[in-house]
């Protein structure tokens, strides 16, 4: 930290690190620590009797509070966000209806006490090779790159370093390792954030990280990369439910720098509030049409799925080929999601809440929704034989076995083990990260993605497409749907036909980005959503603890949320902008 220094402010606000606690409290700088203390300085203080830590949110020449009952700081702790990312984290508690910045400002904080910056540690020359489309929404104060799936973004990033340090944002925690890797190669130095965040404070040519590297300093910051926007990894999960794509977006402008955000498939968001207004720059369509997979399309328009499974002859003739590595890909875990009775055909159902049960690994019928487990018979006609309407990945990988007549490796999310190596694999989309490259990779019940309940369902859906097309060359989709506007999309290497149907629908029904949508979840939740002032947000959902709330914009929405009381004890979970509803 900096020497002593006179004529300082000789008090800070101090807001403490405490979960629930969202007041900041003043209190006095010792004269041995006039020159330590900034804001964003990381403290620590006395609070009701214990030493916590916090940060310094303001420097003042007088407490709110009287003199006499003000107690100064302990101890710096070492270096903290920096006052432009706390005057940001102000503005995204409002923007993700966040009741305290706190959550902001431990993401844009070191995991160890950071007291001396390392010196800046730059390179000389400039960087090769390059992305002219880079360079030139750079030059022109950023925008939406659409590159097609296996485009290779390290070019765009060397146009960025080239502008000054750069901020670069990737979805996983291994991209950002590999992507840090071939910078270094390249002759960049690279702070690979978080654990390097003395080394992005002190100054280096790039900093590298998953979405919180959105709130990670960069010293000298000239520019700013997010690769695939389209990813929903960029999202925090947790409350607030912050998007990093807006962080940046956010920070860059307040910064006056430009930020290029990169996708296959950029979405609505971006394409309607990033790019500029000629829409996204992409390649020629005979270029980006080369960049993505070759998708078959698999129709099963005129098949029974009473009487047919999900391994079709052309999934029978990739899964038989002893020269070809295949990836099965099904979202439905277990053995069975949706059964029928094969005598009466009636939806097997729960007989406590009336959902649709599964079968399970040992036979017996599990209901989801209340956890009711019985013995596997009809509850309509007594028959004990079930029409397997959407299998799970364990009788999936059965049923690929004895077609393919060789083994087969189930891999789901549940897995903490590396997958052991074979030629056929079939498990939940999280075999998309977990396997290694094949040649094909197969979706058998692809319609649940695409006509799922959600209004970003075929955003969602053509994201799969995309990161299955880096793991093989062909992707095969099983469909009753095959002039769906993402198989078209897919098959003609041309997302603009999904935004433009994304467009119409959202635009009619005001969703985002044509306004703001938030969910209110848990007990209590009844009793926040009555507070809200109906004059700007409305209020939907199922009465059940579940509400959707919508305004106009994300401003009007988080102020109207954070202008609610909630009652002590309370788990209501705010949910901005659910990636899942």
């Amino acid at each position: 930290m900096s020497t002593h220094h006179v004529d300082r402010p000789r008090f800070a606000r101090v807001l403490p690190d405490v979960t629930g606690l969202d007041k900041p409290f003043d209190y006095s700088i010792p004269d041995d620590l006039l020159g330590d203390v900034q804001v964003g300085t990381i403290v620590r203080v006395e609070l009701h009797g214990r030493r916590i830590g916090g940060w310094v949110t303001a420097v003042l020449d007088e407490p709110g509070v009287d003199v006499a009952d003000v107690k100064p700081i302990a101890k710096v702790t070492g270096h903290g966000p920096s006052p432009e990312l706390i005057e940001l984290a102000e503005w995204a508690h409002v923007r993700w209806a966040a009741r305290r910045i706190r959550p902001f400002l431990v993401a844009a904080s070191p995991k160890r006490a950071v007291r001396v910056l390392p010196a800046p540690h730059r390179r000389a020359q400039s960087p090769a090779p390059s992305s002219p489309a880079t360079s030139q929404l750079l030059s022109t104060g950023g925008g939406v790159l659409r590159l097609p799936p296996r485009s290779d973004v390290l070019p765009s990033i060397l146009s960025a370093i080239d502008v000054g340090p750069t901020l670069v944002v990737v979805p996983t925690h291994s991209d950002a390792q590999l992507l840090a890797s071939r910078l270094r190669r390249s002759g960049a130095t690279v702070a690979l954030v978080p654990d390097d965040w003395a080394m992005a404070a002190g100054g280096v040519d790039v900093v590298v990280g998953t979405r919180t590297a959105a709130w990670m300093p960069c010293a000298g910051l000239a520019a700013a990369i997010v690769v695939d926007e389209h990813d929903e990894a960029l999202q925090e999960e947790r409350s607030p439910t912050w998007h990093a794509r807006d962080v940046v977006a956010e920070r860059c402008l307040r910064a006056g720098v430009p930020a290029v955000f990169i996708s296959p498939i950029p979405t609505l968001v971006a394409v309607e509030e990033l790019a500029g207004p000629d829409g996204p720059v992409h390649p020629s369509p005979e270029r980006e049409r080369h960049g993505w997979p070759t998708v078959q399309i698999v129709d099963r328009t005129d098949d029974d799925p009473w009487k047919k499974g999900l391994v079709t002859a052309e999934l029978i003739e990739r899964i038989r080929d002893p020269l070809q590595r295949v990836l099965c890909i099904s979202n439905i875990t277990g053995r069975a999601r949706v059964l029928a009775c094969r005598t009466c055909r009636a939806l097997v159902r729960c007989e406590t809440c009336d959902a649709a049960v599964g079968l399970r690994d040992d036979g017996r019928l599990a209901c989801r929704r209340c956890a009711t487990v019985r013995p596997p018979v009809c509850q309509e006609c007594g028959a004990g034989a079930f029409a397997n309407l959407r299998p799970g990945v364990t009788r999936i990988g059965e049923e690929l076995e004895a077609a393919a007549n060789r083994r087969v490796v189930v891999v789901t999310a549940k897995d903490d083990a590396s997958p052991v190596r074979s030629d056929l694999y079939v498990g939940t989309e999280a075999a998309l990260y977990r396997v290694p490259p094949v040649d094909v990779v197969a979706f058998l019940e692809f319609d649940s993605e695409m006509l799922a309940p959600r209004f970003r369902a075929s955003e969602q859906a053509l994201a799969l497409i995309v990161r299955a097309g880096r793991l093989a060359p062909t992707v095969l989709v099983q469909t009753f749907e095959p002039d769906h506007e993402v198989l078209r999309a897919a098959s003609t290497g041309d997302p603009q036909v999904v935004v433009d149907a994304e467009r119409e629908r959202r635009s009619m029904l005001g969703l985002p980005p044509y306004g703001a949508l938030a969910s209110i979840t848990g007990a209590f939740s009844d009793e926040v959503v009555s507070q809200l002032d109906r004059e700007f947000v409305q209020v939907g959902g199922d009465g059940d603890d579940r509400h959707l709330i919508r305004a106009r914009d994300w401003t009007t929405l988080g102020t109207a949320v954070n202008a609610t009381t909630r009652p002590p004890g309370s788990r209501v979970r705010v949910a901005v902008d659910p990636p899942r509803i």
